[in-house]
């Protein structure tokens, strides 16, 4: 039986993300938060459905959860990182995806997308078109699975955390505003850890 991307991508898009309506913006000159606590951690963790990488939830004990990340926090909606809206929680739980994973499928994507010659009238090619769209939406989506949006780094490039999967505690660019990559941050070939990486926050980490 067919997918139906439409329907997929719709599902998809419904996922839960950080509400910014929700959250109050923080006044001018007030203190800053404090660090979170175990109980709001786990608390945190098990909304979530997810369990912190440990560099990340020592961060989170000793920092007041923001400053150079997103701030993780609670908001009437819930647990969640405030200044991200791109994180889709629904899809916290799932595995990253290595690249490597799906490029024979984005190269098969790419090569039966709809040519209005193939079709017999302009209908079938419209329909055609709208469930290839929603296809590659959902596809685009899944590539950030079981990772969040810990930093956004300006002109539609971020800095992603993975927190599920064999990836796990590793960081990530996301930097498919412009070359549609998304690539692994590393330290003399190997990867960076958390709290290296707060201590360069560097684009000299990213492999081009």
């Amino acid at each position: 039986m067919a997918t139906d991307w439409i329907a997929e991508a719709q599902r998809i898009a419904r996922g839960r993300r950080f509400d910014e309506l929700s959250s109050p913006p923080s006044r001018q000159g007030a203190r800053p938060a404090a660090p979170l606590s175990e109980a709001e951690i786990c608390e945190a963790e098990a909304e979530l459905g997810i369990a912190f990488p440990d560099q990340y939830r020592a961060y989170l004990l000793r920092q007041d959860a923001g400053g150079a990340v997103n701030r993780l926090r609670r908001s009437p909606a819930g647990w969640g990182w405030q200044g991200d809206s791109d994180t889709n929680y629904d899809l916290l739980t799932t595995a990253f995806p290595h690249p490597d994973s799906y490029g024979a499928y984005e190269d098969e994507l790419d090569a039966r997308e709809p040519v209005a010659e193939d079709f017999p009238d302009h209908n079938a090619y419209q329909a055609a078109c709208e469930q290839w769209d929603a296809e590659y939406e959902v596809f685009q989506e899944r590539k950030t699975s079981g990772a969040v949006f810990i930093q956004d780094n300006g002109c539609g490039f971020s800095t992603l955390l993975v927190v599920t999967g064999p990836h796990r505690g590793s960081l990530w660019f996301d930097g498919r505003a412009t070359c549609d990559q998304i690539l692994p941050l590393n330290l003399g070939g190997q990867p960076v850890s958390f709290t290296d990486w707060l201590a360069r926050r560097s684009m000299d980490l990213v492999g081009w």
